[in-house]
């Protein structure tokens, strides 16, 4: 017999945290009936379980899937207003895998989806600061003081995010108009937090696109398109959700060296 939480993670239909979720939702079944205790237990060689009606598989093989997902698509497994979903690209995969952590609608790049909850918890939790690295195209041309501002973390809301890494690349004038490509560097992954941080600085992103997470690039891979992992890369991703850097301090403003 093994506990609930643990069966949901081996069929990677979440992390352990999550599927406490899950079943305190109401949304797991055993044998027909709805379970909601903690810590209830189940038999994969011989009790049925069921998430959301779907009775999992408990010997289907792990994905590690990378994923260049275009702009249109939405990073989730169901959509209620019936847009297409990320999924929706990854014709012949017939694991339950997820998606890492989220791009929004109108962001593209690269997105991991996998059918192992323990790595995906370890990648999106802050504790780990894995790194992921974005290209954003943002109208005008910041200035330093306005970069230096992602360097010592900005608030927004009264919320002050990690500093992050950033350098500016090529400036485009095209009808009058300025655009700035921005190489951003974050270790934590809030909600439309590029975006959020662009337009705090007075530089509102026009194109969004990520290409890093850890050490996996997106490098030539063609937008909508898949493969899985390497062996390589899967087990430097693994080294890496294992790590916890030290704490980054962001309690205020570094001070300039005096002149």
């Amino acid at each position: 017999m093994v506990r609930l939480q643990k069966l949901l993670s081996m069929a990677g239909v979440a992390s352990r945290r999550a599927a406490e979720t899950l079943i305190l939702d109401g949304r797991v079944e055993v044998n027909g009936a709805v379970v909601t205790t903690l810590g209830s237990k189940a038999d994969p060689t011989q009790d049925e379980v069921r998430v959301d009606g779907r009775r999992l598989r408990f010997d289907t093989r792990v994905r590690y899937i990378l994923l260049n997902k275009p702009r249109g698509y939405v990073t989730t497994r169901h959509d209620p207003e019936g847009r297409p979903t990320v999924l929706d690209l990854l014709r012949g995969v017939t694991e339950y895998v997820y998606p890492v952590g989220r791009l929004d609608y109108d962001s593209e790049g690269l997105l991991l989806l996998t059918s192992d909850g323990d790595l995906a918890a370890k990648l999106t939790h802050p504790r780990h600061a894995v790194e992921r690295v974005y290209e954003a195209i943002v109208q005008g041309v910041p200035d330093e003081d306005a970069l230096d501002r992602f360097r010592r973390g900005i608030v927004i809301e009264g919320e002050r995010m990690q500093p992050a890494d950033v350098r500016r690349g090529r400036v485009v004038n095209k009808g009058g108009q300025q655009t700035t490509r921005l190489t951003i560097t974050l270790r934590e992954g809030r909600n439309r937090q590029v975006r959020r941080m662009c337009a705090q600085i007075g530089h509102p992103v026009r194109r969004l696109t990520r290409v890093r997470m850890g050490s996996i690039r997106l490098d030539y891979l063609p937008a909508g398109r898949w493969r899985d992992l390497t062996q390589r890369e899967l087990s430097s991703l693994k080294r890496q959700s294992n790590d916890v850097p030290a704490r980054v301090k962001t309690s205020g403003p570094r001070r300039r060296p005096a002149r």
